[in-house]
């Protein structure tokens, strides 16, 4: 169970009903802690979900709050990393936190609605040695950022934290974070690299282009506190 601030894009549980049926208590526990966060209760459901679960949140009410495709793709020792003309790209570097934020809060939230701490949500990503960051340049200013995680016990590089600022959209710099993103998978010996994106979304279709194929889809479902 995750609460990283009211609105935050990761403030979702994940995994319940994977290991057998799922009770109650369960669902009690679950709720028990958004609620006293003054958050809605949120969480994700797949294909190996229990149908308990199912059956549970049918009960009580929960809505589906977004639908998500989960992407794999194995990793190619020989990955080409070429950038467009007129952009570099470099590994993020700790006093560039709060560009690599202000990236993404700017290019996931343009009425500049981002959710309350979505800046401190993404700072210990330049502290964790497993997080990669990377950062695309234009004329030597930011306009583009994209993360990843090695998890070396299964060997697979996860991708997530990728944005663009509205004005340098179209231009490629995304796949070339991508293609840069899977080198380093590559070079830290992982096997498998892993994205989850909305169905349909430029993010999607980038990574199809580079041979990314769908795992599985995922719902996300919400109980706001108003609800019986």
């Amino acid at each position: 169970m995750i609460f990283a601030g009211l609105n935050s894009p990761i403030g979702h549980a994940a995994g319940l009903g994977f290991d057998g049926p799922v009770s109650e208590a369960d669902l009690d526990r679950l709720e028990m802690f958004y609620r006293s966060h003054g958050a809605p209760a949120q969480l994700d459901l797949c294909p190996l979900t229990d149908p308990t679960l199912l059956e549970l949140i049918k009960a009580r009410g929960y809505g589906v709050a977004e639908l998500n495709n989960v992407l794999y793709r194995a990793v190619d020792l020989a990955e080409p990393v070429p950038a467009p003309p007129g952009v570099r790209i470099c590994r993020g570097l700790p006093e560039q936190a709060v560009v690599f934020s202000d990236i993404l809060a700017r290019s996931f939230f343009e009425r500049g609605d981002a959710p309350e701490g979505f800046a401190e949500m993404l700072a210990p990503l330049f502290q964790t040695p497993a997080a990669l960051t990377f950062v695309a340049l234009v004329d030597e200013n930011p306009v583009a950022a994209a993360a990843g995680r090695i998890i070396p016990e299964h060997r697979i590089f996860a991708l997530f934290g990728a944005g663009t600022l509205p004005a340098f959209l179209r231009r490629r710099i995304q796949t070339a974070l991508l293609r840069t993103r899977m080198k380093a998978a590559a070079d830290a010996a992982c096997e498998l690299a892993v994205v989850v994106t909305r169905g349909g979304t430029i993010s999607e279709r980038n990574c199809v282009r580079l041979e990314f194929r769908i795992a599985y889809s995922k719902v996300t479902v919400i109980k706001h506190w108003n609800q019986t």
